[in-house]
């Protein structure tokens, strides 16, 4: 069994350094406009709009965050507004780790410590020591990080903020669950648990309700940890928290795959990546990719599971992610043993055991011992695989031990009284608010016949009003003439769209009655025969692959057709996404590979794994599938068809079928992509149609991209198109 979990949850609690805010990020916008726009001085209420604004925005768009954070440095240094400056960097800084850009998080964290220091700015140092911790938390930098918390719960406490000291309360959870150290890591969950449930912080609850799952997921109480999983995602989706909502759906993505539920834990996993994509979260891409890897490797996608992992481990390392590196290296481990490739897994086993040492983290390190034990097994070394079996063993019981099930036990009975006693304070404040709309309805009362008098007052000036309405009414009748031209003109411009389609039906109807009538004469013919004994079971057996062989051709084609009649429909809505080329060009290949043997010719991808496009990816697959089928149509034995993909600037991706075949004679290249050609029989006479081509010119350009082709007569053609690249 593989157990595992995630560190995102140290990303997406709050940087400020007050409690967080519901007001609305749009009213704030609101008022820096004008600001913004001309050049006047700043001043210093406008620079703390800009420093709130950064904050809030870091939820949903960390980009954001550092662009009015940025705003606000730049404004502040211009009057010497010092506690402007840093805590814009404290914004800058977030940012910057979030993205794994940790000398840049240090320097501007250094910049805003010391000033705050210098103003005796105390809840300004305890946001900063914060930040400290969760950002060596990550590197696993573990002394360092309860260094700087402690001194947060100092800060807080000499200004006695509670909220605040609960958030130091529960980074310092987070780095004793980091260690391995449960029964303390409970201790300050739950010490900041009653504090943020005594103050009424929905957020920090619902952020120490996810850390309180992430133990119990670790301990093995799975139906315990999607409860308190569960309960933070309802907490943080009220808030519109989007990494809050990531980091949950990833939790509970984990916790159904430690129970075999693969495909479930999929659904939620995939949810949590596309907002890791949009979030630009690096620790959090790596993680998820390092999860899907291990389910699909669960449901035997092998290959799709390795590029998962790979990926994962290569950001992680680029990072210095070191739980994801660890974490990454034991998947890894657990793929190639699933696979009994037992080489690959024992680098990989010994990887993730020397990083697990270092993290020391319990979970981690019984992963590791367990696949270690396996890839040893499997190598033959039974001694050494059972001192790691042991090893193991002994790991997984103190996860399990009996003192941090008790306190977890202790601690929520606690909970439910702290809970109940908030629950008769709101009801005290319910009686007071009914008596207080007892006396503010007598008040209306009285209001009531006031208004009598003054409608009757208003009733006088009714008649002058309907004089005036009727001059309205009349202006909106010659309005409604004009719209009534307009709409003329719209219903011309309809009758034109309509011949233009049924045009376009003239033609598909031409062509497939001239490309269905051989197919359909073949199997006409053939069951004619059948019907009058003119050929012999052996005849008929012969005869089937060629019929075989015109049906799927023709099932191909109008396939291919009726999907182009879609696109070229009006209300037709193509499917935009982000989506790795490598897979449908994969797909592609492995679907032709059959088609290309049979005549002896290679199908050969270089296709990168890293490329990512934003189109349609149907109608990438459709001209990908018949600029391939086309190579191998005029190629012939020993011939190659080569796929490649590569980025052509900053916006493009260029995608090439390149083939060894027979190339193009001038007078068909010059026809091409215009209008439906005379298509010529393969090199095994196979047919075609000839309006593949000009499929591909519309779906490409409707994917905002263009197609060409190059060739030269028995020395080969090559095909490119362009198209979007992906920017997440």
């Amino acid at each position: 069994m593989k157990f595992s979990f995630t560190l995102t949850f140290l990303l997406f609690y709050l940087t400020g350094f007050a409690a967080f805010s519901n007001g609305s990020i749009d009213s704030i916008k609101s008022l820096l406009p004008p600001l913004l726009n001309n050049n006047t001085n700043a001043d210093t209420a406008t620079i703390n709009r800009l420093n709130k604004l950064a904050e809030d925005y870091f939820h949903t768009n960390p980009d954001s965050t550092y662009y009015y954070a940025k705003k606000s440095i730049a404004l502040a240094k211009k009057i010497n507004y010092s506690a402007g400056i840093a805590r814009g960097l404290l914004q800058t800084g977030h940012v910057s780790y979030f993205n794994g850009k940790t000398a840049e998080a240090r320097q501007d964290f250094d910049e805003a410590t010391a000033i705050f220091k210098n103003l005796r700015d105390y809840k300004g140092l305890s946001a900063s020591y914060i930040s400290y911790g969760r950002m060596y938390t990550l590197l696993a930098n573990y002394n360092l990080a309860l260094n700087y918390l402690n001194l947060a719960i100092k800060a807080n406490k000499h200004i006695n903020n509670e909220v605040g000291l609960a958030d130091a309360y529960k980074n310092i959870g987070i780095v004793y669950y980091a260690m391995g150290q449960l029964s303390n890591s409970l201790d300050f969950y739950y010490k900041a648990l009653f504090i943020a449930v005594k103050n009424h912080s929905t957020i920090l609850s619902g952020e120490i309700y996810n850390d309180i799952g992430v133990v119990l997921q670790n301990m093995g109480v799975y139906p315990n940890a999607l409860e308190y999983y569960k309960k933070a995602l309802n907490i943080i989706q009220n808030e519109n928290d989007l990494q809050g909502v990531s980091t949950m759906n990833e939790n509970i993505g984990e916790v159904l795959l430690a129970q075999t539920s693969y495909d479930n834990a999929i659904v939620y996993l995939k949810k949590a990546l596309a907002i890791t994509k949009k979030q630009n979260d690096i620790d959090g891409l790596s993680s998820v990719y390092a999860d899907l890897g291990l389910c699909y490797a669960h449901k035997d996608q092998m290959k799709l599971a390795i590029n998962y992992l790979d990926t994962a481990l290569g950001l992680a390392e680029k990072y210095k992610f070191v739980y994801n590196q660890a974490y990454a290296s034991i998947g890894l481990a657990t793929v190639y043993n699933m696979q009994k490739d037992y080489k690959n897994a024992y680098k990989y086993a010994m990887e993730g055991q020397a990083l697990a040492l270092n993290l020391r983290n319990l979970s981690v390190r019984a992963s590791a011992a367990l696949q270690l034990n396996q890839t040893l097994a499997g190598l033959g070394q039974y001694q050494q695989a059972y001192v790691l079996l042991n090893q193991y063993i002994d790991l997984k019981n103190q996860l399990k031990d009996n003192e941090s099930i008790q306190k977890l036990t202790s601690y929520n009975y606690e909970l439910n009284f702290v809970t109940k006693q908030r629950q008769l304070e709101q009801q005290q404040r319910v009686h007071e608010l009914l008596f207080q709309q007892k006396i503010h309805n007598q008040r209306l009362l009285n209001t009531i016949f006031l208004i009598i008098i003054l409608a009757m007052i208003a009733t006088s000036v009714v008649y002058y009003r309907q004089k005036q309405k009727q001059k309205r009414i009349n202006a909106m009748l010659e309005d409604r003439n004009r719209e009534v031209l307009q709409q003329k003109a719209s219903i011309d411009e309809q009758a034109h769209k309509l011949n233009e389609l049924n045009i376009l039906k003239d033609r598909l109807i031409s062509v497939l009655a001239h490309d269905l009538r051989a197919p359909l004469s073949t199997l006409r013919g053939l069951f004619s025969l059948l019907q009058d004994n003119t050929i012999s079971h052996r005849e008929l057996v012969e005869m089937i692959p060629n019929v075989l062989k015109n049906l799927e051709y023709t099932s191909d084609f109008l396939d291919t057709l009726l999907f182009w009649m879609n696109s070229q429909m009006e209300n037709f809505e193509s499917s935009v996404k982000s989506f790795s080329i490598k897979e449908i060009v994969a797909y592609e290949i492995e679907h032709y590979q059959e088609q290309a043997a049979l005549k002896g010719i290679k199908l050969i991808d270089h296709v990168p794994h890293y490329l990512m496009a934003t189109a349609d990816p149907n109608s990438i697959r459709i001209v990908i599938r018949n600029l391939i089928t086309n190579a191998i149509k005029f190629s012939k034995k020993n011939d190659t068809v080569e796929i490649y993909a590569s980025p052509d600037n900053e916006q493009n991706i260029l995608i090439r079928i390149k083939d060894t075949g027979i190339g193009i004679p001038p007078k068909q290249l010059a026809k091409l992509f215009k209008s439906k050609i005379d298509s010529k029989t393969g090199t095994n006479n196979e047919s075609g149609t000839g309006m593949g081509l000009m499929f591909c010119k519309d779906l490409v350009e409707k994917c905002n991209g263009h197609i060409w082709v190059t060739t030269e007569q028995n020395v080969g053609t090559e095909f490119s198109f362009t198209v979007p690249a992906s920017l997440a």
